[in-house]
Parts: C-alpha cells; structure tokens; sequence
C-alpha cells in the first residue's frame, strides 16, 4: 500500500513542521483573556505542553490535544507516529493516558484502506500505552491529518510544569534530533534507508518508560522534587521549547550542541539543507534570544532549529540527580544526554557552543 500512495507527497509540510510560526501563535495568545477558573491549574499563559484541570485535592484531568500531515509514506507507521506524538504531551507533564478521541482529516478520493492502516496503527500504540481510543471526528480534505485529543489522570500536587528551571540545574534530552529534516528529505526521495528507519524508531517510541524513570527518581529516598522543569521537544525544536522554559522560569540556558545526539543521517541532510518552512520560522522568531558560539557549523545550527516529531522529553534536573537520572535512562534503554544547564537569566537567553 504504502509503495502505490507515498503520504508524504499528500502534504505540503510534514509532520510538526506544518505547525503554526511561533510568532504568530505568541502574538495571538499574548491578546486573549486569561482563564477565570480557579480549578484550571495550568492553561495556556505558559506554553505549557496540556492543561490540567482539578476534580479533588487528590484528582486532575490532564488535557491535550495534537494532529498533524503525514511525515512517513506508510500508513500504519504514520498512524503510530501520530499516536506517540500526542500521548506524549500527558507524560511530559507527569501524567497517566486513559482515553483519547481520534481527529481525521481524509481525502475523499483516496482509498478507505489507507484511513483503516492508520487507524490501526494509532490504536496499536494507545493500546502499548493503555489508553482507550473512545470515538472522534472526521472531515473531507484534500490534506491527509491525523492526531487524537487525549485525556491523562494526574494528582494536582505532582504536576510538572515546562516552568520551574532553577540556576544550577542540569539539562537532560532523552532522544536525538533530527527528524524534521529526515522527514524533509523523504518528501524529496533522497532519504537514506537506514535514516529513515531511525527516525521511524525514535518517533513511534513512546515518552512513557521516560517518565517513569523520573517517577521513580522523585520517589527514591531524598530525590523529592529534584525534577524542576520538563517539556517534550516537538515542533517548535530543541531552541524553541528551550526558550519557553527560560522565559517561564525566569532564567537562562547553556546548550552544549556536541554533547546533542542526532539521529543517523541527520547531519548530513542539514548539510543538504533539508529545511522545513517550520525551520525558518522557528530560526526567525528565536534568532533574538539565541547567541552562537563561532564553532558551531550552520548544519548543527539547523539542527537545534529543526521541528521535531514525537521528540524526547527536555528536564531541568537538581544538579545532583543528574547524573542517577542519566544512568536509570540509559539502563531503560532510553537514549538519554546531558545537553546542557540553566544559569542565572542573562543575554542572549540561550546559548549554544
């Protein structure tokens, strides 16, 4: 199926690159009305990842909602991709998927048994994820999108925030980079087989054995809230969610590009400039509040501009749990680094060597 209708040539951009610029959702959001409601403990003033939303002292709903153009030509994958990409919201704010309703937007000319693959393939990692897939909504349109809004459970005293960076805290990203000019490249026929497998792999992981991990650190003996900040890197790039922190947190952030792992192929794309429209506009919204040191190649440049899909979780650690988290990442199988630290607020906010 996937080799008689390639996906991504249904799309103009692929995957979190078809997001919205940066600075247009900025302009807007900065001129909408705060929410009133007192039970509402995270909404949209922050940038945050999902709302949460109180129902006791002891119970929160946590609420999210993604959808996106293909960014693989199989379908089942793309369904998988889409799947991961949303659950990922409620892990990043520390909470547990229970149900999601499935948004399509599909072709009417095209085949019914493309929808059904990627139907399927998003139900393949709800179920890995133990979230029921309860109903949703679909449209005619001539661009193929596919997402869920997916509802998670929380205690409202255990949220994480993508605010709450303190001076000193280690930064840890718990996968590479790379998938938005990989998926770029695909679009063009010029993505090496083994790339695209890699990234195929990163984005159909989900984030949840991640937090987990975490969990488990904030629940060991004198590592209480050693976890300040977290937020799951996806459209807006490493840079862009890593601004949102900062300007949250009221701090500043140090990103060492060489200790960044990138998905194999990654480099060498950028090098051919597989650059998405949502790489430029995350490049010209950030261009401000990001300095450079002079050995940084423009194709790392690229990279840490470059939108990601179902990408890792980015924490800001207490200094001593850093290198505990690290280990009990990688003994998971999560391919964690240590990318960076959080100084105190200073210009330019975000600086990469």
């Amino acid at each position: 199926m996937s080799e008689s209708v390639r996906l991504t040539t249904m799309a103009k951009s692929a995957g979190c690159a078809a997001k919205l610029s940066p600075s247009i959702l900025d302009a807007v959001l900065k001129r909408l009305p705060r929410v009133t409601d007192a039970n509402v403990l995270v909404g949209f003033e922050t940038s945050d990842d999902a709302a949460i939303y109180r129902i006791s002292d002891e119970l929160a709903l946590v609420q999210t909602v993604d959808f996106f153009t293909p960014i693989v030509d199989d379908p089942f994958l793309f369904g998988q991709v889409a799947a991961a990409n949303s659950l990922s919201d409620v892990y990043a704010m520390g909470g547990r998927p229970i149900s999601a309703l499935s948004i399509v937007a599909f072709p009417a000319s095209s085949p019914a048994s493309i929808l059904e693959q990627i139907m399927l393939g998003g139900l393949s990692k709800m179920s890995e994820a133990n979230c029921s897939v309860v109903g949703g909504h679909s449209i005619r349109d001539d661009e193929l999108k596919f997402g869920y809004a997916v509802t998670g459970l929380i205690h409202p005293g255990k949220v994480w925030r993508n605010v709450g960076a303190r001076a000193g805290d280690r930064l840890l990203l718990t996968k590479p980079l790379g998938t938005g000019v990989i998926s770029t490249a695909v679009k063009s026929g010029r993505a090496a087989e083994t790339s695209v497998k890699s990234a195929t792999d990163s984005m159909t992981r989900l984030n949840r054995t991640a937090a987990e991990v975490l969990r488990e650190l904030e629940a060991a003996a004198n590592s209480g809230g050693c976890v300040h900040a977290v937020t799951d890197v996806t459209g807006f790039g490493l840079l862009g969610h890593a601004r949102e922190m900062a300007i949250g947190s009221g701090v500043s952030m140090r990103i060492d590009s060489a200790a960044v792992e990138y998905l194999p192929g990654a480099i060498e794309a950028a090098r051919q400039r597989f650059f998405s429209g949502g790489l430029a506009n995350n490049r010209e919204f950030l261009e401000g509040c990001v300095g450079f040191e002079t050995g940084v190649a423009e194709e790392i440049r690229g990279l840490l501009y470059d939108p990601q899909t179902s990408g890792g979780l980015l924490i800001a650690l207490a200094p001593d749990s850093a290198q505990r988290a690290l280990g009990a990442l990688l003994a998971r199988e999560i391919p964690a680094r240590l990318v960076g630290e959080v100084v105190a607020k200073q210009s330019p906010l975000l600086r990469v060597a």
